[in-house]
């Protein structure tokens, strides 16, 4: 069986055109990217993000919708607006997943519409929407909860799930355990580190906490079928590209790594 792709998310590097994460990811050896809507036009337009596809001979395995507080006006503030939006961008450009955010505590229509109305939406447009765990947010010496599946329980019902390792670790959940309870949902992995300090650092992985390493040998053996997506914060790296390329080489490599082995064990 093969080892899951392999994705850089353009995440990292937010701020920047979506042409030049592009580049820098072929140039590192990524054969596929996770693109995240933002304000850039370029990230928001099916026909330019097929183009750079082409131009750089990398596959788009998810796009992000524009779930974040940066982004909160890009293709409208009403949630369901934007899955739409996400999941008319990925028809387009042919992209398998759109990666969402659970509703916060207050959406409950939205709430409703994930569990009931979202699993018609997959199955006309054969695009999976798949939802990510979130955590709880630290103010002063509290954890106030705004998501309204943090207890990871609450996702029941919701067909397609985003398993991200930074996010489980500050809700201090185990990561192979949310990978057997989310099972056969799925669908895809946001991968980075964490430093074990209550915030979400998403640092590359080996440079935090976590051991990534026996995580991707049971997420390879479960038989999971869709992709892992390095999803990390390299803005330290931003003014030094020497560093910046062998963090993205390394991290690649490590990840694929891990993954393959378990498949050699499987053998």
């Amino acid at each position: 069986m093969p080892s899951p792709p392999v994705l850089f998310s353009s995440a990292a590097f937010f701020a920047r055109p979506l042409s030049w994460t592009f580049r820098l990811a072929a140039e590192c050896g990524y054969r596929g990217v996770e693109v995240m809507v933002t304000k850039d036009p370029e990230s928001q337009d099916p026909a330019q993000i097929r183009a750079l596809a082409d131009e750089f001979g990398l596959t788009v395995g998810a796009i992000h919708a524009p779930c974040l507080l940066l982004t909160r006006k890009v293709w409208g503030t009403d949630p369901i607006g934007k899955i739409d939006r996400s999941v008319e961008a990925a028809a387009d450009a042919n992209i398998p997943v759109v990666v969402v955010h659970p509703p916060y505590r207050w959406q409950r229509a939205f709430r409703r519409w994930l569990v009931e109305d979202l699993p018609g939406l997959e199955q006309r447009t054969g695009i999976a929407v798949a939802v990510e765990n979130m955590f709880p947010y630290r103010v002063g010496r509290r954890d106030v909860t705004l998501h309204s599946n943090q207890d990871l329980v609450q996702l029941e019902g919701v067909p397609h799930l985003v398993l991200d390792t930074s996010h489980a670790a500050v809700a201090k959940h185990d990561l192979i355990e949310v990978r057997r309870l989310f099972g056969d949902r799925l669908r895809h992995v946001h991968l980075s580190d964490n430093a074990g300090k209550g915030w979400d650092s998403h640092l590359p992985p080996g440079d935090g906490v976590l051991d990534l390493n026996a995580f991707l040998v049971d997420l390879a053996a479960s038989g999971f079928d869709g992709a892992v997506s390095l999803e990390v914060d390299l803005r330290p790296s931003l003014g030094h590209p020497e560093t910046l390329a062998a963090t993205m080489v390394g991290m690649r490599e490590r990840t694929e790594l891990a993954l393959a082995s378990a498949g050699r064990a499987a053998r």
